[in-house]
């Protein structure tokens, strides 16, 4: 009985010590977790909207809604949103550029942990290549990914729906531009 206790408490140090040195590890590691994060978002705003040089995003109450993509002469030239949905296995996160028209620039992915050959095909440049030049109302012709339906429909719609949302909001800040 002696020695069951003295394991237990063997294990219990074994298990404090490990929980201890991982929560050191996150502690040093979050701060550089969070530049990648940043400089994978810059580099995400310059693909989705190549012509512009500044971007400069736009919150309410404390809550992100989007970015304002400008010109190297410091011209509004469009709008970059951030949508999230959930895919077949896990949540997918896009980013999509807009011109002044609302008609898409570009669409990227930011992040998704979809089935491998499957899901992870809303990655692939032919499928994210069918959004260019296309606006709110057409955006239902952009074709889903056989075998991964149900992750490349979520990608479509969440840019849908986050562009319905800012439409009216974006259409003010062009008119207010001009």
């Amino acid at each position: 009985m002696k020695e069951l206790v003295r394991y237990g408490f063997i294990l219990g140090i074994i298990c404090f010590l490990a929980s201890g040195i991982l929560a050191v590890v996150n502690a040093v590691t979050e701060p550089r977790i969070e530049i990648e994060k940043e400089k994978e978002e810059r580099l995400a705003l310059k693909e989705v909207m190549p012509d512009s040089g500044n971007f400069e995003p736009v919150s309410k109450d404390g809550e992100f809604l989007y970015y304002k993509a400008y010109d190297s002469s410091g011209r509004l030239n469009g709008f970059v949103v951030k949508s999230e949905s959930k895919g077949y296995s896990s949540d997918i996160e896009a980013m999509a550029g807009l011109g002044l028209n609302l008609e898409i620039t570009n669409v990227k992915i930011l992040s998704q942990n979809e089935t491998p050959g499957l899901g992870t095909r809303v990655t692939e440049p032919k499928f994210l290549g069918e959004f260019k030049g296309k606006d709110l109302a057409s955006l239902s012709e952009v074709d889903t990914i056989t075998g991964a339906t149900i992750s490349s429909s979520a990608v479509i719609n969440s840019v849908k729906d986050k562009i319905s949302e800012l439409k009216e909001t974006l259409l003010k800040e062009v008119k207010n531009a001009k």
